[in-house]
């Protein structure tokens, strides 16, 4: 326990917490000073001092043991919280404040492309069937665009039902080929009951080129799947690559 001192104490007036090993350091001291010193008395206050010295060593193995213990603690939750405030809770993919932070960053070296995805008719998922229900679909989305996109992209959700799939050095025909895929295992994914219904989403992918900006990479892909909304949802609609300002 660590000692408490009133708050007007001096240092002179704390405690010694070494005082008998200072006592016994004294000793032999004054016991080696001293010429009329005999084997007995250096004897004594040579184990009175291996004793010491021995308490010393198992306290500071377990003060050290005790720090190590609280760094590794203070690490894993220093881990913890960084991954709390980029990935979102529900899901474990990136959330949108991390989703921005990564696409700056990989527009910053390279082109890539925005795919920004909206499940169909969530509200009537949730509505019919409960909250609960419509986070399995959630889920369930996730599990499917992990399944597709692997390390290819970055996964995020930025939305309530809108994600966004990041895929940096992407050509457009390739992305396209992958948000069809993606579309595809959505609409064929069988969810758990009570879901009896199929579930599909709607897709817009914006190609970017280097040192294209955020708004403007997510704005075109918004764009994009408001024209997959309007045609019919369910499909995939793409914006035209664009040049840096």
């Amino acid at each position: 326990m660590v000692p408490t001192f009133p708050a007007n104490a001096s240092l002179s007036d704390a405690p010694d917490l070494f005082k008998s090993e200072s006592h016994a350091l004294e000793k032999a001291r004054l016991i080696h000073a001293s010429a009329d010193t005999d084997a007995q008395q250096c004897h004594q206050a040579l184990g009175e001092l291996i004793g010491h010295y021995e308490r010393l060593m198992r306290e500071t193995r377990r003060l050290i043991g005790r720090s190590d213990r609280a760094e590794r603690e203070m690490q894993a939750l220093t881990q913890e919280l960084q991954y709390r405030a980029t990935h979102d809770a529900l899901t474990n993919v990136l959330n949108r404040s991390a989703v921005i932070e990564r696409t700056v960053k990989a527009l910053r070296a390279d082109r890539a492309v925005m795919i920004l995805l909206d499940i169909d008719d969530f509200k009537k998922i949730n509505d019919d069937f409960g909250h609960p229900v419509g986070d399995a679909v959630i889920r369930g989305i996730v599990d499917c665009l992990r399944q597709i996109v692997g390390d290819q992209g970055v996964i995020g959700r930025v939305g309530g039902e809108e994600f966004t799939v990041l895929l940096p050095g992407q050509d457009l025909d390739d992305a396209l080929h992958l948000a069809e895929k993606m579309r595809e295992a959505i609409g064929n994914h069988a969810f758990a009951a009570p879901v009896n219904r199929r579930i599909t989403a709607s897709f817009g992918l914006s190609s970017n080129a280097v040192r294209t900006d955020f708004d403007t990479a997510y704005g075109l892909a918004d764009a994009a799947l408001y024209e997959a909304k309007r045609g019919g949802r369910n499909r995939v609609e793409f914006a035209a690559a664009q040049k840096p300002c």
